[in-house]
């Protein structure tokens, strides 16, 4: 069939929409906007395959409102200028049904592009929704996310993708003629990556050379030998990129600098945003090597800076020679592993009170209600420091960062047991 089984099965109603129930789920906030009708301009992101541009135009349908839509990767501002004076257009003709203007990859437009759509959303003349792939925080302005909700769409789990399987063989007009039988779905989802597309397209791939009334097996031996033999059958959408950046990004976190080189090259020759890359070395840095050498953090910054200043073809020695000293570099997560264990404990303990003792008093009455009381100022004691509870009283000497068995983080251990004593314990973790 012509049409590709992703666009077969795009979803026309938030019944059939499949995943993000945190977001359109009974009681979630983008379900109760759309039952209030009051659409706020807001942009999802989210890795590919998600649901993005399907959630949009299901929002427009349900509101029974106009839709107009730009893509960032081909449109300037004067088409983006066109199509707002016809939302303008749109609104005079029914001022009760203000227009939703869908732009997909927001984050590839220009700070210009992105000026051009300020006022529109501003006066209300357009209900704007972005979809990125990136982090608007980067690449869309500050007035305009100041004027938009961020919302974050997940990759789809297990269940999400069975029942998207499921759907498919039982409801699109094709499938459904054959028989199809579902024996092993672990290299099915495996290779799908939690992106709805790239499972539609591995069904498509599987079901190609089939005619109505034959029998189609599905196990993980056909999903694997289908995609060896025909590895862009299931990437219709062009999400090579992010399986690169993410062969890219590992082989620096395995330490192998020739293959990080390589895909590199890969990127540079297919033309890929030199920022795109600098953002995630940046990332690499900090994730990856952390404390093992935080020098790292500060050349993969530097990078990214220099990049901007020198500009492209010269910019891809600065991402080569980045990408060799991260790869070679010792590696630690101790921060990123510290961090998820703190947010955790947040989200399982809530808003613990600050011990009295931590507490500013700036007010007299603040202080006959002991805010301070107790406190001791750490320069006031040799090297610095002082024992002292630091930590809500209810975690008492809960343990966050670990550190990790390399030089840099030995000595900062050596250092907190000296300090410390029995907190820090001699194989290099806390006790």
């Amino acid at each position: 069939m012509n049409q590709p089984l992703a666009e077969r099965l795009r979803p026309s109603s938030i019944d059939e929409y499949i995943g993000q129930k945190h977001l359109v789920g009974k009681g979630a906030v983008l379900y109760r906007m759309i039952e209030s009708g009051n659409i706020s301009s807001f942009i999802l992101w989210g890795p590919p395959g998600v649901g993005k541009t399907s959630l949009a135009k299901i929002i427009s349908v349900r509101l029974k409102v106009p839709f107009f839509t730009l893509s960032a990767v081909t449109s300037g501002v004067k088409e983006v200028r066109e199509v707002i004076d016809k939302c303008k257009s749109s609104s005079l003709f029914s001022p009760t049904s203000r227009p939703i203007l869908f732009i997909d990859e927001i984050h590839r437009f220009s700070k210009s592009q992105q000026d051009s759509l300020l006022n529109a959303v501003e006066t209300g003349v357009v209900t704007l929704i972005g979809a990125t792939t990136e982090n608007p925080s980067f690449e869309v302005i500050r007035p305009l996310l100041s004027r938009c909700q961020i919302y974050t769409l997940k990759p789809l789990d297990e269940n999400d993708l069975a029942t998207l399987t499921e759907r498919a063989i039982k409801t699109d007009r094709f499938l459904k003629s054959l028989k199809i039988t579902v024996k092993e779905t672990e290299a099915l989802y495996r290779y799908a990556g939690g992106d709805a597309r790239k499972l539609l397209n591995i069904l498509d791939l599987l079901t190609q050379n089939a005619a109505e009334g034959d029998e189609v097996v599905i196990d993980n031996k056909s999903v694997t030998e289908n995609l060896q033999q025909n590895p862009a059958a299931y990437d219709k959408g062009g999400e090579m990129h992010y399986d690169i950046i993410s062969a890219f990004i590992k082989s620096i976190r395995g330490s192998d600098p020739d293959a990080a080189i390589y895909w590199l090259a890969r990127m540079v020759a297919g033309g890929e945003d030199p920022k795109f890359i600098a953002r995630r070395l940046v990332i690499s840095a900090s994730e990856d090597i952390g404390l093992a050498n935080p020098n790292a953090l500060l050349l993969a910054n530097a990078c990214f800076e220099a990049l901007e200043k020198i500009g492209w073809p010269e910019g891809r020695i600065i991402l080569a020679e980045t990408t060799v000293y991260l790869a070679a570099s010792p590696k630690s997560n101790s921060a990123y592993m510290a961090i998820n264990d703190a947010l955790g404990e947040v989200d399982a303990s809530g808003d613990l009170p600050v011990p009295l003792h931590l507490r500013n008093a700036p007010t007299s009455l603040m202080k006959s209600m002991d805010y301070g009381k107790g406190y001791k100022y750490a320069h006031d004691f040799p090297e610095n420091f002082v024992k002292q509870d630091y930590l809500p009283d209810k975690l008492g000497k809960r343990n966050f960062w670990k550190p990790q068995r390399n030089a840099s983080e030995e000595k900062l251990r050596e250092r907190l047991e000296r300090l410390w004593g029995e907190r820090f314990g001699p194989d290099g973790k806390k006790r």
